[in-house]
């Protein structure tokens, strides 16, 4: 990117057209603020021109005019504030419906987009990027304004006082205009790479933090610093570079505009000298040749800024106008409980085109059937779980819940008739009551404790400091793995959907609980459609169907003994996990 987009500013500007009306009341506030600056000094110049020499000060004169400046330097210090804080709401309503744009459209976006994309480098644009473009745009708001208009009111009133001189502070005017722009030119793709890797930075911090334990465990320090160090070296490098280059931009205008002085300076006294302008009037227009240049200086400094803000801002619209899932359908049907009959009818999918997983995959499953998926690590067991809830479409073929295809369905309605313990387990931030409740929220407390007895996890809750009112952090907080296991297992239990999905369900839990559990999910299976995803076989004898995955293709399948029978690859891994 060469030049800020044409249509990353539109896009700014479609935010800001909300507040068109503060925005209105700004550059009237920021006018009125200029017009009673630039009147002060006329009537400083008329007080000088009173002041003829020693013993002859026309003292009747000069006190009035100075009260009225000084009444006039109060209004427009009001002025100023009023305008300073209309801009603020402007500015951060903006950024704050940025913001609220960006995280709505996260919660559409297909898990592949996140699969590709670091969080914490989506973390850094919905924070870091906007908080830049904030920064930008209000100093854009701050002094752009009051700077375009105290331009075309001094150029008004150098007119009014003498046209000849405010024709060479107009000749002389561009030569500031084009080093800025030469310089401001440049500056947008150094900024826009700053951003990117600043991203990369947050989104390499995120990993470390979260896998603190994994980082110390491995030994992994050195590595991860160097890593850090690389990536913080790489963006000193393009923030010194860009900086270095916006930071031209001030003194090379400032230059110019002191050239612009000088030569009002120069031809206004010689028409002092030769008496066609008196000298509180040349005082005035020396005074306006300062107030005409220094709005340069600060555009030149909004000019940088805005580069910043608006390469911040382009990452922020990258995110928020990234493809989102494939939307239900108009007339996606509802699905309120389901009798628990599935069908997947030539299933094909491959997470990226190079690389295919499942092919033309054909299975059909009765209601209240256990199904166990078994099979080597990548061979495609969780992404059947991900097909079957949609988290992913398939390429080509067709699944179908109670004879609908689950395209035809809104995804709430096909994702509230499943239920899924995972190996890897899913917690938020709040109580453990909260987090139990999450996929029924109105279930009463009686109900809740049930589930929490039936999943064995009664009794560790209620030795908490608060019981079922502790707050746990993020992904559990402080609890052990098995515990955070439990709550996930008390939450499906609460629920009790008519199609139940186990991976790994009691990985983390010790064989006594295992047991215990193992009988509560028994009971809780009877009647419903269960997917068992297991690497100990042993858990999965008393399956209706074992479906036996290897390369995306189910191989096998049959019951335990059958399989058994067949002597084939089946019997390779079971026999690998329980042969002498």
């Amino acid at each position: 990117m060469k030049n800020p987009s044409a249509s990353t500013i539109a896009k700014v500007l479609s935010y800001m057209k909300s507040y068109r009306w503060f925005i209105a009341l700004s550059l009237l506030l920021a006018l009125i603020s200029v017009v009673l600056t630039l009147y002060v000094p006329i009537l400083i110049g008329r007080a000088i021109d009173d002041i003829v020499e020693a013993g002859q000060v026309n003292f009747s004169r000069i006190v009035p005019l100075l009260a009225e400046s000084c009444v006039l330097v109060a209004v427009t210090a009001v002025m100023q504030w009023i305008m300073n804080t209309v801009n603020n709401r402007i500015t951060y309503s903006v950024v704050r419906d940025v913001r609220s744009a960006a995280f709505s459209h996260i919660q559409k976006l297909p898990l592949s987009y996140l699969d590709r994309h670091p969080s914490g480098s989506i973390v850094s644009r919905v924070i870091a990027d906007a908080d830049q473009f904030a920064d930008g745009l209000l100093m854009g708001f701050t002094q752009l304004f009051t700077g375009a208009a105290t331009i075309v009111g001094t150029l008004i009133f150098m007119l009014t006082i003498h046209p000849l001189i405010a024709v060479v502070v107009v000749v002389l005017t561009p030569v500031s205009l084009l080093v800025a722009k030469f310089i401001a030119s440049r500056t947008y793709s150094m900024f826009h790479k700053q951003s990117e890797v600043r991203g990369t930075q947050t989104a390499l911090i995120d990993e470390i933090l979260g896998n603190l334990k994994l980082v110390q465990a491995f030994s992994y320090e050195e590595t991860a610093l160097s890593r850090f160090d690389a990536i913080n070296g790489e963006l000193e490098k393009c923030s010194l570079t860009a900086i270095f280059f916006s930071s031209l931009v001030n003194p090379t205008t400032r230059f110019v505009n002191s050239l612009v002085y000088a030569a009002v300076a120069l031809s206004g006294a010689l028409t002092a000298v030769f008496g066609t302008l008196s000298i509180g009037s040349l005082s005035c227009f020396l005074s306006y040749a300062n107030q005409y240049t220094k709005p340069f200086n600060e555009i030149s400094g909004v000019i940088t800024e805005l580069q910043n803000a608006l390469a911040c801002a382009s990452r922020l619209f990258d995110l928020i106008e990234a493809p989102a899932q494939i939307p239900d359908a108009p007339d996606a049907g509802s699905l309120e409980q389901a009798t628990g009959r599935v069908d997947l009818h030539d299933v094909t999918f491959s997470y990226t085109p190079e690389q295919s997983l499942i092919h033309n995959l054909n299975l059909h499953v009765r209601p209240g059937q256990r199904i166990a998926i078994v099979g080597p690590t990548g061979c495609g067991k969780t992404t059947l779980i991900n097909l079957l809830m949609r988290f992913y479409d398939v390429n080509s073929g067709e699944i179908s819940v109670d004879g609908f295809p689950v395209t035809s369905l809104t995804r709430a309605d096909l994702r509230k008739n499943f239920g899924m313990v995972l190996q890897d387990t899913w917690l938020k931030s709040g109580t453990v009551r909260e987090n139990i409740k999450f996929g029924l929220p109105d279930a009463s407390d009686e109900d809740m404790i049930r589930a929490a007895k039936a999943a064995h996890a009664h009794s560790f809750i209620r030795r908490l400091p608060h019981g079922y009112d502790t707050v746990i952090g993020e992904d559990g907080g402080n609890l052990s793995h098995g515990q955070k296991q439990l709550l996930c297992i008390s939450r499906v239990m609460l629920c009790l959907p008519p199609i139940l999905i186990l991976d790994e369900a009691t990985s983390s839990i010790d064989t006594r609980t295992e047991i215990r559990i193992q009988k509560a999910f028994q009971a809780m299976m009877e009647g419903r459609t269960s997917f068992i995803v297991a690497h100990r076989l042993s858990t999965i004898r008393e399956a209706d169907m074992i479906l036996v995955m290897n390369h995306g293709n189910v191989i096998e399948q049959g019951t335990h003994e059958e399989l058994l029978a067949k002597n084939g690859f089946y019997t390779h891994l079971y026999n690998s996990q329980f042969g002498e």
